[in-house]
């Protein structure tokens, strides 16, 4: 097997990179910032700014108008998101701490995006176990609890339109998912990475963005 022209990211090709995608906007670079002077012992739950100018894309790239978000944090990847929607586009955002949301509705507020994020605060599954069973999604990140990760796939693919996509974060897990013995967050990963390849609704793609992102997309 060849790894054809692979490189390890060094940090000066690492802000080359950066310097050559979207800059983050002032409100997203504050929260970017807060978010790890407040939180820094949890800051690398934040999605990669990289992943945040990606999902923007993505969703410009789809039309998506509706999305559903499964653990938002302080609320950056909603952001991204909701700036790259629709006026009249829906995300709901699903997160258990009001305390770490709240960032995020502030932020929301103060880029004009606040009307388009509804926030959902409980347990993901349940959120998402009393959405309407048919295909309506359009667009869903999953970056929550690990393992959940194959509950909360299955019960995003069947409310999934067809070609609607689905980005699932952290699924390289800092290259542990390649460990025969892991355990815990590491083996729920690769359950789920084993789970998305061999789900005949979804075509799938793992890219080495930040901590590994596999994009589906509803056949």
């Amino acid at each position: 097997m060849s790894k054809g022209k692979s490189l390890k990211i060094t940090d000066e090709l690492y802000a080359y990179v950066m310097a050559h995608n979207p800059p983050l906007d002032a409100v997203q670079r504050e929260l970017v910032e807060t978010t790890q002077t407040r939180f820094p012992e949890y800051a690398v739950m934040q999605s990669a700014e990289e992943e945040g100018t990606l999902l923007a894309f993505l969703v410009r790239l789809t039309g998506a108008r509706h999305i559903v978000e499964v653990g938002t944090f302080t609320g950056f990847s909603a952001l991204s998101m909701a700036q790259a929607m629709p006026a009249d586009g829906r995300l709901i955002a699903c997160d258990i701490s009001e305390e770490w949301t709240a960032y995020g509705r502030e932020a929301w507020d103060k880029a004009g995006v606040g009307d388009r994020v509804e926030l959902r605060i409980g347990p993901a599954l349940d959120t998402l176990r009393a959405m309407p069973a048919e295909p309506h999604i359009d667009f869903a990140y999953i970056d929550a609890d690990k393992v959940n990760y194959v509950p909360y796939w299955e019960e995003l693919v069947p409310r999934m339109s067809r070609g609607g996509v689905i980005a699932t974060d952290n699924v390289l897990y800092g290259g542990l998912v390649v460990d025969p013995d892991a355990t815990g967050s590491a083996a729920a990963i690769k359950e789920f990475n084993d789970r998305v390849t061999a789900d005949e609704r979804m075509e799938s793609v793992m890219l080495p963005v930040a901590d590994g992102l596999t994009l589906s997309r509803k056949r």
